[in-house]
């Protein structure tokens, strides 16, 4: 007989990630009370410290990719234009 797999909605990790974040209780403690393994919490914990950091980071961030896009475009660009050049020097004489 196979287990069925528990899924968690992103409002009850949210919720248990918190409670650990506190420190106010250990993982087990909060395991029990939640009834998750505490590894399970770990990772929680871990990604809700991921989630932070990159929601303050979030406009240099979009900045940094909007400029990574331009300058793929701009070389792009470039590129073209040199073999636009290269084929009508040759095309030339030059």
């Amino acid at each position: 007989m196979s287990s069925i797999r528990k899924r968690y909605t992103a409002e009850f990790k949210a919720r248990v990630a918190l409670e650990a974040l506190r420190g106010e209780l250990t993982a087990n403690q909060i395991a029990a009370r939640f009834e998750v393994h505490p590894s399970q919490i770990a990772l929680w914990k871990k990604q809700a410290i991921e989630q932070v950091k990159n929601g303050f980071s979030g406009r240099r961030q979009k900045k940094q990719q909007e400029n990574e896009v331009l300058q793929d475009e701009l070389y792009n660009q470039i590129g073209r234009l040199k073999v636009e050049l290269d084929w009508i020097k040759k095309k030339s004489g030059f």
